[in-house]
């Protein structure tokens, strides 16, 4: 790997004493008038205008021979990260030609830790197909992404992306954004691949309603379908409820889709936001005539909510807004539980 290093004139001498020799330079009235560089792998030559103002030295690794001359390098130069730099880009060589001063630390200043996602792909999805009904409900248009191929093989494209990494390896919240993330994509990506349908368990798996016994994508060499997703690796590996909230399954009475990717840095925030919305909501909460009704994901997975009713309504309580919160004051039982399957897309 080449690695890109820039110094003014001034600091040639410096450097040339800690590195083995890769550029040829002749500092004539404080510029250089021949920067040269020749990769021994691939004989590229490359060189700055005799009239720049400062030069570009391409460092080849192996040329620091010793880790001595490495932490010499490092102490001189300690904003310089060996691992991460890159070359410079054509832009800024013009503004070197120019004797532009670039600012130092934006132009050799490393790569932060890539996340384990590239959420981009999936927040252009999100952002052109999803929007509120008038109910608040976030719906998604299936329509416009099946009609839009660049859009769909974006989307494959993401999943792809995100199926090529080792979330084994991720921090908690990383994972978990991880998981939430693919999970969602692979929905949309089904729903739209089989769009008009009035119900998601429409779209069968063998002789199952609904696609998640089906296996949709593979991560560190194990085939994996929706349940898996979500039955076998988010709801036992992180242990809370709020996993709930986080994967929607295209249906009116699921929780909403996040109208942006989950992300690590955000996801306490998003996660109690989540579930306030969904609980406020009269497909969360609700009262008819007096009876106590919520949603069906409080009995499908009441093992995951306290293994009780009073432990549902404890948790809908930490989350309640004020009118939520009455209608659940005094409450150790729930009359009715219901879900709407209809697909959540725009009328």
């Amino acid at each position: 790997m080449k690695l890109d290093l820039e110094f003014s004139s001034k600091a040639a001498t410096a450097i040339v004493g800690v590195i083995a020799v890769v550029a040829f330079f002749v500092p004539v009235n404080g510029y250089a008038q021949n920067v040269e560089h020749v990769d021994r792998r691939s004989k590229a030559v490359s060189k700055l205008p005799a009239s720049a103002d400062k030069f570009a030295v391409k460092v080849d690794p192996f040329a620091l021979n010793s880790s001595y001359e490495q932490n010499r390098l490092l102490q001189t130069y300690p904003k310089v990260d060996l691992v991460q730099a890159k070359p410079l880009k054509v832009a800024q060589v013009e503004a070197l030609a120019t004797k532009s001063k670039p600012n130092m630390q934006d132009t050799m200043k490393p790569k932060t830790k890539p996340t384990p996602q590239a959420p981009d792909l999936w927040r252009n999805v999100l952002v052109n197909y999803t929007n509120k009904n008038i109910d608040g409900l976030v719906v998604f248009d299936y329509a416009g992404l099946n009609a839009s191929p660049e859009n769909m093989v974006a989307l494959t494209k993401y999943i792809d992306e995100l199926a090529a990494q080792k979330p084994s390896g991720f921090e908690r919240n990383e994972a978990m954004a991880y998981w939430a993330n693919l999970y969602n994509a692979l929905t949309v990506r089904i729903v739209a691949e089989n769009y008009p349908v009035k119900s998601i368990r429409k779209i069968k798996s063998g002789f199952f309603p609904g696609p998640w016994k089906k296996k949709l994508v593979e991560v560190e060499g194990e085939k994996l379908s929706l349940d898996n997703i979500e039955h076998d690796i988010m709801r036992p590996t992180f242990k809370t409820p709020l996993v709930h909230y986080m994967v929607n399954c295209a249906s009116i009475g699921c929780p909403d889709l996040k109208e942006t990717p989950w992300s690590a840095e955000t996801l306490e925030q998003d996660l109690e936001t989540a579930a306030r919305d969904f609980i406020n909501s009269p497909r969360g909460v609700t009262t008819d005539r007096g009876r106590l009704q919520v949603s069906s994901i409080y009995n499908w997975f009441q093992e995951d909510f306290g293994d009780s009713e009073a432990g549902v309504i404890q948790h809908l309580q930490e989350y309640a807004d004020e009118e939520v919160a009455a209608k659940l004051l005094g409450r150790k039982n729930i009359d009715k539980f219901d879900y709407d399957w209809g697909i959540n897309a725009p009328e």
